[in-house]
């Protein structure tokens, strides 16, 4: 699956450290570091728009060209964003092989129109749109397709619930994270609550008029 995985040209860094990596980023750069597989550690320079344009397009596992050598292939691990939790300013990356086995967050497509949607109010909510799988890096898929036509009002989907694409995948996130819920918002069950309510004490004033007898007039 992933020996097509796009290429990330990069260029070794020897002097590392904020400064250094600040010059980096002015120069539309990147600063990584490749670990792993029992090699030391590289300090590295990537272009900035490109990967983070693949980040954030939902790649994961790259191959990685260093110096214009041969590309190996690696997976990102971790991102370092700046205080306003916005801008990449820092990438982790990990070397591996086809088939070792690594843990690596996918995102979820969401397809279908929930049913419950149809009703007045319905919205559909999303408060985890990713999930943490296990499984070779071969297998590690782009993204995982959850169809949520069927989900009526106040149904829930749980990360236990998403079916995973191969059988040797694992899930390592908390399978108790709700993925997709269909709720009535607040504004519109209030407003069905006050016109139940209207609706009750106009038909107990019609009730009252129909069955009461009409009192005769002092004196009468």
């Amino acid at each position: 699956m992933h020996e097509n995985a796009p290429i990330l040209e990069a260029k070794s860094r020897e002097r590392v450290g904020s400064r250094y990596s600040r010059r980096v980023r002015e120069a539309g750069g990147l600063p990584a570091v490749i670990y792993g597989h029992k090699q030391d550690p590289l300090s590295v320079a990537i272009d900035h728009k490109h990967a983070v344009n693949l980040i954030e397009g939902g790649d994961r596992v790259f191959r990685i060209a260093i110096d214009e050598t041969d590309p190996q292939l690696v997976l990102i691990k971790a991102l370092q964003f700046d205080y306003l939790g916005t801008n990449v300013v820092h990438a982790d990356f990990a070397r591996v092989d086809m088939d070792e086995n690594v843990k690596s967050r996918v995102a979820i497509r969401f397809t279908g129109e929930a049913k419950g949607l149809s009703a007045a109010g319905a919205m559909m909510m999303h408060p985890n749109t990713e999930v943490e799988i296990e499984c070779a890096i071969r297998d590690l898929p782009d993204e995982i397709e959850v169809n949520v036509s069927e989900m009526d009002v106040n149904e829930l989907l749980t990360a236990a619930d998403i079916k995973l694409p191969g059988d040797s995948m694992k899930l390592m996130s908390d399978p108790h994270a709700v993925v997709a819920q269909v709720r009535i918002s607040k504004g519109a069950a209030a407003a069905a609550a006050d016109d139940e309510a209207a609706e009750g004490a106009e038909g107990e004033a019609a009730a009252e008029g129909e069955g009461g007898e009409a009192k005769p007039a002092e004196g009468a």
